[in-house]
């Protein structure tokens, strides 16, 4: 937990292309992040939409109001996770995120920090507890919590395209932390070759998602601030005389003073999402 296996490897491998290799990985991120955008038009479409809410909105946000709604975003739907209902998934993905966070950033110090030389015992505890970390909250989501797994009754070894990204992020790590505690070429050749698939699948895989949902997150609580509600209908009283007036199956199927429909899905505690 306390060694640096990158020390280790640098009589094998240099620093400079162990180096080299990190910066290329980063540029297979930045440039299939970028292709991810154009080729979806991801970008095209937020902006369109949030263009479409502006002219919906009933009310003009103010400057203050933006920067707490921002501070909210990032307190609530990033850095805690938020969004999830189901508090078991809200704990595995905040696990495996932050892990993540930890693994990357250690990775980047040991390289290029301490590649060819002893470095402070944290480094390395970081990185072993980051892998760890991914590893405890990505197998959780897989073989216990998985939406078709726990909600449609499918194998847990069902693999599609939209798992490239959690199936190669657990490869990396566990392989990273194998080739830590056995010191084995063999793993040292897997866990590159994971960590080649998780950065350099980015096109394919759902590795963008965690750069696209903060503007996403924002963009929903402003909708909901300025009063565009995401460009959805507006929910009528279904009491209204003028309702009735213009949906006449209203009455006739639910009569002029709808009961009262309850909680509908949300009477269940949620269990995947």
């Amino acid at each position: 937990m306390f060694t640096n296996p990158f020390l280790e490897l640098s009589g094998l491998i240099s620093p400079l292309a162990m180096q080299i290799y990190v910066i290329a990985m980063v540029i297979l991120v930045a440039g299939g992040t970028i292709l991810d955008t154009l080729h979806k038009k991801s970008a095209e479409y937020f902006f369109r939409n949030a263009e479409k809410a502006k002219k919906a909105a009933t009310r003009t946000v103010s400057g203050g109001e933006k920067v707490a709604i921002a501070v909210s975003t990032i307190a609530v739907d990033v850095l805690t996770s938020g969004e999830f209902c189901n508090q078991r998934r809200r704990l595995a993905h905040l696990l495996t995120m932050y892990g993540f966070i930890l693994f990357v950033v250690s990775t980047a110090v040991l390289i290029f920090g301490y590649a060819a030389s002893p470095s402070p015992a944290l480094w390395p505890l970081l990185w072993h507890l980051g892998a760890l970390m991914v590893c405890v909250g990505g197998y959780w989501f897989w073989f216990v919590i998985r939406v078709d797994v726990a909600a449609e009754g499918n194998p847990w070894y069902r693999v599609v395209r939209a798992d490239l990204f959690i199936l190669a992020l657990l490869a990396t790590t566990t392989f990273a932390l194998l080739w830590s505690v056995f010191s084995a070429t063999f793993f040292f050749v897997l866990f590159i070759a994971a960590a080649t698939v998780l950065f350099g699948t980015v096109l394919w895989s759902k590795f963008a998602h965690m750069f696209f949902k903060p503007a996403a997150a924002f963009n929903k609580r402003m909708t909901i601030a300025d009063g565009s509600i995401e460009n959805l209908p507006e929910i009528p009283e279904l009491t209204d005389p003028a309702v009735h007036e213009r949906y006449p199956d209203i009455p006739e199927y639910l009569g002029k003073n709808p009961p009262n429909m309850g909680l509908g899905i949300k009477r269940e505690a949620p269990s995947h999402y």
